[in-house]
């Protein structure tokens, strides 16, 4: 089958950073669905994989942790799909990626795919709307309905994958109000569209932004990038006792500032439960189904930002290239080999 990987951590600039290579198709086992891959979207998490995570033994490593495919087998113990379904997922990190034509994976975090949505825009979802989902309402305890009205979120880099799902998960499914950060026009309108009822510049400080838009406090902080930046802003803008989540991998925090005003903090990593085979790893599964609902009511948007053509190393390496400049609007997705 054909794949795309790399066999040492180079600079995305370099030709072989990622390549067009073949290799032997999957075999499902008994928890497994056989997917043939139809559409993927791409992550920071690639490219953060294919910088510091040289393959072991000379091996080619796999990248991709977003696909939206369909059903070709299934493992022996498989009850929750057949052959032929159409599906989307995240995948998990201790396997191998979902960057090739055929992609095993486990089917407590599969989900059934939107039905009012092509692949390459179902692409755009999986790992975004775990990681979203999770960190609002299972990290930050949010809860659906107007039970937390009164109550402010402020999510940092609300244009990108995370943020622009975040955004409509908690301006449409909970009382919260939602302030995003974008630093650019394009950027900025895109997080009205999602719903932010407010939008300011983190470009600035935080804390003088918010209170330029009559906003000087927040209960909630989802910080999906630069924390280690924003942080000590991020501290003087939660209100006493708010909570702060954040799922971005800063080198050092000083988590004494917290102590004051007994803030709480939370990380958020969508790979745990695969990671672990954790006793609620059916949740993502749910969870998934659930967002797919909620797409086909109306109730959320695919968060595609643009579309880079046909699956092959060439287009994944400016995909890349796009995630590292930081300027990614939405999710990049590929479609077909």
């Amino acid at each position: 089958m054909k794949a795309i990987a790399y066999y040492h951590s180079l600079p995305i600039s370099d030709p072989n950073a990622l390549q067009d290579i073949e290799l032997p198709a999957p075999v499902a086992g008994p928890r497994d669905v056989l997917v043939e891959v139809k559409a993927i979207s791409v992550n920071p998490v690639d490219t953060k994989v294919r910088q510091n995570v040289a393959p072991e033994g000379g091996a080619a490593k796999v990248l991709g942790w977003d696909v939206a495919g369909v059903v070709k087998a299934v493992g022996t113990d498989v009850s929750l799909f057949k052959p032929g379904d159409k599906v989307y997922y995240a995948g998990s990190i201790a396997r191998a990626g979902g960057n090739s034509e055929l992609h095993v994976v486990d089917e407590r975090i599969v989900g059934h795919m939107p039905k009012s949505l092509g692949f390459a825009e179902a692409a755009a979802l999986p790992l975004t709307a775990i990681t979203a989902w999770e960190l609002l309402f299972e990290r930050l305890q949010v809860r659906e309905g107007n039970t937390d009205e009164g109550q402010s979120l402020l999510i940092v880099g609300a244009a990108g994958g995370v943020g622009s799902i975040l955004t409509q998960l908690a301006s449409r499914l909970t009382a919260l109000k939602v302030i995003g950060t974008a630093s650019r026009p394009e950027t900025h309108a895109w997080v009205e569209t999602l719903g932010a009822d407010l939008v300011i510049d983190h470009r600035l400080p935080l804390s003088e932004e918010l209170k330029r838009v009559g906003q000087p406090q927040v209960t909630h902080v989802a910080s999906l990038t630069q924390t280690d930046q924003h942080f000590a802003q991020l501290v003087e803008a939660l209100a006493p006792q708010g909570k702060l989540a954040l799922i971005d991998d800063p080198k050092a925090l000083d988590i004494t500032q917290l102590k004051r005003k007994s803030l709480s903090l939370h990380w958020e990593f969508m790979y745990t439960r695969s990671l672990f085979e954790t006793a609620d790893m059916l949740e993502q599964h749910k969870l998934l189904n659930r967002v797919a609902a909620l797409i086909d009511d109306g109730t959320l948007q695919t968060t595609v930002g643009e579309h880079f053509g046909t699956i092959n190393a060439a287009n994944l390496r400016r995909a890349h290239e796009l995630l590292e400049s930081g300027t990614a609007k939405g999710k990049i997705v590929l479609e077909g080999f």
